[in-house]
C-alpha cells in the first residue's frame, strides 16, 4: 500500500521527492497546490498523466517497432484511449505488464478523479492521495520505460528514436493495426 498524504504541506514534499524528470513534467503542481483547490490540481496531473500515456505509446511503437512517426502521430491522436486499452497497448507495445504496485495504486487514484469530474462528494484526503498515487505511477513507469527501453515519457522525449531507419507509411499503418489500433 502507497504511502499516505496526510496534509498538502505532505504532499508537496512527495513531490519534492520525485526525479527531476517528473517533477519538471509535473512543473505547475506547486503553484496549482498553493492558489488553487485541489480538484483544479486533481484535474491537472490526470491530463498529463493522460498525455504522458499517450506519448509512451507513441515513443514505444516508433523507437521500437519503427513506425513512421507521423503515421504514428495520427494513428495515436485519433485512437479513442480507455484505460482498459491503454493496459492493452501497453502490453503489446513494450512487452512488460503495467508496474503491479503503481497500477493498482492507480485505480484508487482514478476512482477519486472519477467522483469529481462527476460532480460526487470526495474529500481532500482522497483527493491529496489521488494526486500522490500519480506521481508515483509516473515514477514507476519512467524506472520500468527507461530500463529496458531508454523511455521516459513523464519526462523530456527529445531524441529518443534516434536516427534508426523507419518503416514506410503504409507498412507502418499495418503495423499499428495488427498491435491493436483503430485504423480509419
Amino acid at each position: 500500500m502507497a504511502t499516505q498524504i496526510k496534509t498538502k504541506a505532505g504532499l508537496k514534499r512527495a513531490y519534492t521527492g520525485c526525479s527531476d524528470e517528473v517533477r519538471q513534467y509535473f512543473k505547475h503542481l506547486p503553484t496549482l497546490l498553493d492558489d488553487y483547490p485541489m480538484e483544479v490540481c486533481l484535474a491537472y496531473v490526470f491530463a498529463r498523466l493522460e498525455l504522458a500515456q499517450n506519448m509512451a505509446l507513441y515513443c514505444g511503437v516508433v523507437k521500437i517497432h519503427k513506425v513512421n512517426g507521423e503515421v504514428a502521430r495520427n494513428v495515436i491522436g485519433t485512437h479513442h484511449l480507455t484505460r482498459k486499452s491503454f493496459i492493452e497497448l501497453y502490453k503489446t507495445v513494450f512487452d512488460l505488464e503495467l508496474p503491479k504496485a503503481a497500477h493498482a495504486d492507480l485505480k484508487s487514484a482514478e476512482e477519486t478523479r472519477d467522483n469529481v469530474m462527476h460532480g460526487k462528494q470526495t474529500s481532500e484526503d482522497n483527493i491529496r492521495n489521488a494526486i500522490a498515487r500519480v506521481l508515483e505511477y509516473a515514477t514507476e513507469i519512467n524506472q520500468q520505460l527507461s530500463k529496458k527501453h531508454g523511455l521516459k515519457p513523464f519526462g523530456n522525449l527529445k531524441g529518443f528514436a534516434g536516427r534508426a531507419k523507419k518503416l514506410d507509411k503504409r507498412i507502418s499503418r499495418f503495423v499499428l493495426k495488427g498491435i491493436g489500433f483503430s485504423i480509419a
